[in-house]
């Protein structure tokens, strides 16, 4: 299968290189963001979902009023609204986009963050609540009459929805969790399981078992890996630049008054935080410096070096049953039309010439 390639805008420029400043939300800049990713030949554009941050699914909706291509991935997080209005916002957007979304689902791996919106589940019960969530909006999505539904979390009767997604049979369900009970629910329902950048040992394992918790259920299922790559002109010269990110970041987070980070409350951070052991490089190219900075918060990790040696890297994870790459960078808008210019064009060379072989 093809390579894809999905970025991540936001809706002002921050990183951990850059402090948030000014307003939440910055139009221009927003559209600006979302427009440099058409540009480079992404293929999608997440827009990831956090606590305290504007709204994803209007942010969506926005940048797909200012692009013609592109498709996107919406962050969504089960449990703050009903899966029977989820299912007709989803399909609405959907339409509206015209066929350009998919959803990646997030049960949540800190109870810090789902508290603050009211969720005082446990992790486990999290991830049961996901798995009826996404039954229920598959059906809402597929059924051409009302149905009633009653369930550990949910209840209700005639459930129906006029508008249905224009992706047929619904939108692509992209999902995380490296938990046993994530395993579960990534077997029963979705279409790309979504990894941090681990290690190709580690990647390995995994599509192992998603494969094996999806057979069970007479299921495929594709596979994402998160990459912050980190390239220049010389090896040398992207490793002087990765010494430089992990510099910034820690004066950024002194002036904030932060010291390093606790890890992060989840089984995938536990397993991005130990792709290098008690060092800071695993395999030839994968960097940890600022995931353990920042205890293992959101996708961390780094490819450092040139354009084509970090695009051989990715070829050999595509290799392992790979097929998306969701990377972005630590310096965002910039290293978004950077990426286009040399990393995903080669990638998808090398990827298409073994296919070819093959």
């Amino acid at each position: 299968m093809s390579v894809e390639f999905i970025g991540m805008i936001q809706q002002q420029k921050v990183s951990e290189t850059y402090l948030a400043r000014g307003p939440a939300i910055d139009i221009d800049y927003t559209r600006e963001f979302a427009q440099a990713h058409e540009k480079a030949g992404f293929d999608r554009i997440l827009v990831p979902y956090q606590s305290t941050s504007p709204d994803a699914m209007l942010t969506v909706a926005y940048a797909a009023g200012v692009t013609e291509r592109i498709h996107f991935m919406l962050a969504h997080r089960p449990g703050f609204v009903a899966p029977t209005l989820a299912a007709r916002q989803l399909a609405t957007l959907d339409q509206l986009s015209g066929g350009r979304l998919a959803v990646h689902f997030i049960s949540g791996g800190s109870d810090t963050e789902q508290r603050r919106d009211g969720d005082f589940l446990s992790h486990d019960e999290r991830y049961a609540r996901t798995d009826e969530y996404l039954q229920i909006l598959r059906r809402v999505w597929t059924e051409s009459k009302p149905f009633d539904h009653e369930g550990r979390y949910y209840r209700f009767e005639q459930a129906f929805s006029e508008v249905k997604p224009k992706q047929a049979p619904y939108v692509p369900i992209y999902f995380g969790g490296a938990s046993a009970p994530a395993l579960e629910v990534a077997g029963k329902h979705a279409d790309v399981y979504a990894l941090w950048g681990e290690s190709k040992d580690q990647v390995h394992e995994q599509v192992t078992r998603v494969r094996a918790e999806a057979a069970k259920h007479g299921r495929d299922v594709r596979f994402s890996v998160s990459f912050r790559p980190i390239l220049a002109a010389t090896e040398k010269a992207a490793w002087e630049r990765a010494e430089h990110i992990l510099a910034e970041t820690r004066r950024l987070r002194a002036e904030q008054g932060l010291s390093e980070a606790t890890p992060q409350q989840s089984e995938g951070a536990r397993r991005l935080l130990a792709a290098a052991g008690d060092g800071v490089r695993a395999d030839d190219r994968l960097w940890t410096g600022v995931a353990k900075e920042i205890g293992g918060r959101s996708n961390s990790t780094a490819l450092v070096g040139t354009p084509s040696q970090v695009a051989e890297t990715l070829a050999e994870y595509h290799a392992l049953g790979v097929t998306t790459f969701l990377i972005r960078g630590f310096d965002p808008l910039e290293d978004a039309l950077d990426y286009g210019r040399e990393l995903i064009p080669l990638t998808r060379e090398l990827t298409s010439r073994v296919a070819h072989a093959a």
